[in-house]
């Protein structure tokens, strides 16, 4: 007999897991009565979920604001997922390498549904720079990283997605379609504004000993840095070559 993971949830736990998922994505206002109407719960049992978090340092409280927000076991356990992760352990050297040599941000992004993750980057040390996006979701179709990684999916997959999009919504189907065909072509995606005006990505997707695609090599700037004429003759072969060495490091050889 088998049940849904769901059936075994329990509620304090994962009330508490809301906290600190909460506190993620808001913690300028994160007081006690903040976090109880936010989450619907009891004033009483928030503040005994955050005074078990707090005594495990995942979280902490500002006593002069009485503001809480993660703590620095919080920070530990994220940094240790992050190491132990192969892709960014195996990607960090090539990022390094490509941030060098180009002075731009890299990074790594790995698709989630439908959206873009970017896990682990390599700052530049340009006066004008974006700031850092590690930790942050997009919608794919924002960025040269989710397109990258988009156009390499299964038929199938392209269509029900498309299926989805064709009673309307943002960005066009067909031309999205179009431009997911010729990345798939030419084997490098590059994206102007997506992510704001004026910032350029440009990405080339990382596979594995299957040929599964398993994340995407970024880089991102500005565009009066990323011109055209410096994206074809420097970054996107570099790009490429970056995403190689990677692809290799996971055991893909290309036919």
């Amino acid at each position: 007999m088998t049940r849904e993971k769901s059936s075994y949830a329990v509620q304090t736990v994962e009330k508490a897991l809301d906290i600190l998922e909460t506190l993620t994505e808001e913690s300028r206002h994160a007081t006690l009565p903040y976090l109880a109407e936010r989450l619907d719960l009891s004033r009483n049992k928030a503040f005994r979920l955050l005074a078990t978090l707090e005594s495990k340092g995942l979280v902490e409280r500002d006593d002069a604001s009485g503001i809480y927000r993660l703590g620095i076991s919080s920070v530990e356990l994220a940094q240790r997922l992050l190491n132990s992760t192969s892709l960014i352990r195996h990607s960090h050297p090539v990022m390094e390498k490509l941030a060098r040599k180009h002075d731009e941000a890299v990074y790594i992004a790995v698709l989630k549904g439908e959206e873009v993750l970017f896990l682990d980057m390599v700052d530049c040390d340009q006066a004008i720079k974006t700031a850092p996006l590690v930790g942050k979701r997009f919608p794919f179709f924002t960025n040269a990283a989710g397109k990258a990684i988009k156009s390499l999916e299964s038929a199938d997959l392209l269509e029900k997605f498309f299926k989805k999009r064709r009673n309307g919504g943002t960005p066009d189907p067909a031309l999205l379609q179009t431009e997911l065909t010729a990345i798939r072509e030419r084997g490098f995606a590059v994206d102007f504004d997506g992510l704001g005006e004026g910032i350029v990505t440009v990405a080339v997707a990382v596979r594995d000993y299957a040929g599964k695609v398993i994340g995407a090599l970024t880089m991102l700037g500005p565009s009066f840095r990323l011109m055209a004429s410096r994206l074809e003759e420097e970054i996107i072969p570099s790009l490429r070559e970056g995403a190689e060495m990677l692809s290799l490091k996971f055991g893909y050889a290309k036919l």
